[in-house]
């Protein structure tokens, strides 16, 4: 298998983070979906990142899909089986995903021309971060994984995400949230978080 996309991508990431956690033999492509002669489209005919080649010529596109199916290739699912487990770890994951796309509306703002950026809307995508992270840190009890006893899904895409907050839309989420913050000292520390850190980001001391 072959996975393509941009590895400052948040969707990609957690692809990467989940290949790397499951040790899945997936080849990484770095390939950019924006210049005009990319490859992407022939891939995706949405034009997105992650694309990932399951076979030659057939592809599956858009984040969540390729981390369901990566999740499953091996009949070793980070998902709990258990349904009060099974539909915590969808809550995360939705909040985690609705987070990254708050992020990434608001970057792509910020990358106008300043003339014709709308500071509105993007300090509608910072409240919608905001809200979020408030709601997760009182829904969470505290502990080294957010649902259950060993890392999740929830873990990875939720950590994903704030750790894409930090690079994206740096601020003090942690004194607001500092069971989500203690959680998420120790879930970036995972091999598969540390060898997928985007290009350029470093981490808050």
């Amino acid at each position: 298998m072959k996975l393509y996309g941009s590895p400052t991508s948040p969707y990609v990431r957690k692809a990467r983070v989940l290949i790397s956690e499951k040790k899945l033999p997936v080849e990484f492509i770095n390939e950019d979906p924006w210049p005009a002669d990319s490859k992407i489209p022939s891939r995706n005919p949405l034009g997105k990142v992650p694309a990932l080649e399951i076979e030659p010529g057939n592809y599956l596109f858009e984040s969540p899909l390729v981390v369901h199916y990566l999740d499953h290739v091996d009949g070793k699912t980070l998902t709990p089986k258990d349904a009060g487990g099974y539909w915590q770890t969808q809550w995360w994951q939705a909040i985690g995903n609705g987070i990254l796309d708050a992020a990434v509306t608001r970057v792509l703002e910020t990358r106008r021309p300043e003339d014709k950026q709308m500071p509105e809307k993007i300090e509608r995508e910072e409240a919608r971060i905001h809200r979020a992270a408030d709601v997760a840190e009182a829904r969470f009890r505290g502990g080294p994984y957010l649902v259950g006893s060993r890392f999740t899904l929830a873990d990875l895409v939720f950590g994903v995400a704030m750790q894409y907050v930090d690079f994206r839309f740096a601020h003090d989420w942690r004194s607001k949230c500092p069971k989500l913050a203690e959680w998420h000292e120790g879930i970036v520390e995972r091999r598969s978080f540390q060898e997928t850190v985007p290009p350029g980001f470093t981490p808050p001391a």
